[in-house]
């Protein structure tokens, strides 16, 4: 299982040819729930939204439980100040971690303080 974080989400709902070449091999994808909140959450206008909404349609969204929350509140607060992780990168990662999934990102910067998580650069980017 691969959850999708925000950047890579960004590159296939843009077409970029690496990100849908990627995809289109690729089995058991995910998105977190926090993720599409951040997509939608960039929409300038309705139409934007409602393109958005559908095509995240086609994803299986995942949700951060009681324990991911948190595992998210113990690396949110051990991190933030020494590392300057993001709360909802925290609640993203500990959501895949709770899934025993990988984060498809190129967000490794952010996540590497997470022991825990397993993140991956699914395709060359630029």
């Amino acid at each position: 299982m691969i959850l999708l974080d925000t950047d890579v989400m960004i590159d296939i709902l843009r077409g970029y040819e690496p990100a849908k070449e990627w995809l289109r091999s690729a089995q058991e994808i995910g998105v977190p729930g926090l993720v599409a909140m951040e997509l939608i959450q960039s929409c300038l206008n309705t139409k934007e939204q409602k393109q958005l909404e559908k095509a995240l349609s086609e994803y299986q969204l995942y949700w951060p439980d009681e324990d991911d929350c948190n595992r998210a509140l113990a690396s949110f607060s051990a991190h933030h100040l020494s590392d300057n992780i993001g709360l909802l990168d925290a609640l993203i990662a500990e959501t895949a971690v709770g899934i025993n999934a990988e984060l498809g990102t190129f967000n490794v910067k952010h996540y590497r303080v997470l022991m825990r998580l397993r993140s991956i650069q699914p395709y060359e980017r630029w």
